[in-house]
């Protein structure tokens, strides 16, 4: 193996590491509630369900929305979401409605 090519591995490795290390480090400020950290690829109803597993406890549709926009830094719509939410419920697909437009987490997806 050519000194360069041992040379270019060791730092492509060394990068990948501290790209790995950014991504935990801002994983975790957002959990602080210091700054928006926009989780790329997370799906609607997964943010949902991360935020329903951070409050323990069913909330409302709107402060779901503002906890998803504060914590994963995406603004979403209402309508959209809330009808999601509505289809999950009615599939017991990890979501129960306990009151109106206020969601939980079924029991055994806490």
């Amino acid at each position: 193996m050519e000194k360069d090519s041992v040379r270019d591995t060791i730092l492509e490795s060394v990068a990948e590491c501290l790209e790995a290390q950014l991504r935990a480090v801002r994983r975790l400020r957002g959990k602080a509630g210091e700054k928006p950290v926009k989780q790329r690829g997370m799906s609607h109803m997964y943010m949902a369900q991360d935020i329903l597993k951070r409050a323990e406890g069913p909330l409302h549709i709107n402060d779901l929305l503002d906890r998803i926009e504060r914590v994963h830094g995406v603004k979403l719509d209402r309508e959209s979401v809330g009808s999601a939410l509505v289809k999950r419920v009615a599939r017991q697909d990890r979501f129960v409605r306990t009151a109106k437009n206020t969601f939980g987490l079924i029991e055994r997806d806490r």
